[in-house]
């Protein structure tokens, strides 16, 4: 990786990658294990755990999974679960000595999910903030506008802030979402990025950082261009390109993967950004050619 400053949340240990489903289905530990190790030897600052619905079924499962990974390897642990009891036995299983001395992850909270706050009476913990959704009138609703992403980052920093848990801004982590591109007929992947450019402009924001999936944006599209390219790596990359410019510094992704800044001529960055600006079927065939082109 060739980011300067850019760090990774490994993302492997996820049912969602076949081989780490096969894992997970015969109770692999050492083939869990085995992902760990490779994602920090290949430079990973965290590693998102997420045991899919076995985790909330088969808690001892759960707390096993934690103890090999922290057995293998030496880096903090984010736990990628929208749910209080999963979290509560995630920390409860976490030892800060096994990471040295560092602090997991809660992954994730949101407006609708303000209990989740509690865990930190447990143990302390860096926190990624959903600020793609909003609460209105006790329901979540998906944001469509980078205003709405501001207000809801605004509205949860500062109560992460508020001085009743002992977070800093450096504990936090806003997700303005990285959306599939492909199926992106309303602005959102312009949501996200001109989100994070309103945050980095406001001075409230200083230490805070911003965060997101970046698999998610190639979902769904070929795996290479018309002329043998690839198409998902240098999408991820265009990505990256514009957002790290708006304060983007923490990728949750493929710590092997070559993430790197595209060169302005870049036809794929070039495509992206014509593309965002687009909705409804004039985004649909921006994205087609930039894999038939």
């Amino acid at each position: 990786m060739s980011i300067p400053g850019l760090e990774v949340i490994g993302d492997r240990i996820n049912p969602g990658f076949k081989s780490t489903k096969a894992f997970f289905d015969n109770d692999d530990m050492e083939g869990i294990q085995g992902i760990a190790i490779k994602q920090a030897e290949a430079g990973a600052n965290y590693l998102d755990v997420n045991c899919g619905r076995r985790a909330k079924d088969d808690p001892d499962f759960l707390v096993a999974v934690i103890r090999a990974i922290q057995d293998a390897v030496d880096i903090p642990l984010c736990f990628d679960f929208p749910n209080f009891d999963v979290q509560e036995i995630c920390l409860k299983a976490y030892d800060s000595d096994k990471a040295g001395g560092a602090k997991p992850m809660v992954n994730s909270i949101a407006e609708t999910r303000w209990d989740m706050l509690e865990l930190a009476k447990i143990r302390p913990f860096k926190v990624i903030l959903m600020a793609s959704e909003r609460q209105e009138d006790g329901v979540g609703k998906p944001n469509k506008y980078s205003e709405e992403v501001f207000a809801v980052a605004e509205r949860m920093t500062a109560k992460v802030l508020d001085g009743t848990y002992d977070f800093t801004p450096d504990d936090i982590y806003i997700d303005t979402s990285i959306s599939t591109l492909a199926a992106d007929t309303e602005g959102l992947t312009k949501m996200s990025l001109d989100g994070m450019k309103l945050i980095k402009a406001d001075s409230r924001f200083s230490g805070v950082h911003l965060t997101g999936a970046i698999t998610n944006i190639g979902q769904q599209m070929p795996a290479k261009t018309k002329d043998g390219g690839d198409l998902r790596l240098q999408l991820e990359n265009a990505f990256l390109t514009i957002a790290v410019g708006r304060g983007f510094d923490t990728v949750m992704g493929t710590p092997w993967r070559d993430y790197a800044l595209l060169g302005g001529d870049n036809k794929v960055l070039l495509g992206l950004k014509q593309i965002i600006e687009l909705k409804g079927m004039e985004a649909i065939r921006g994205v087609r050619g930039l894999y038939s082109n």
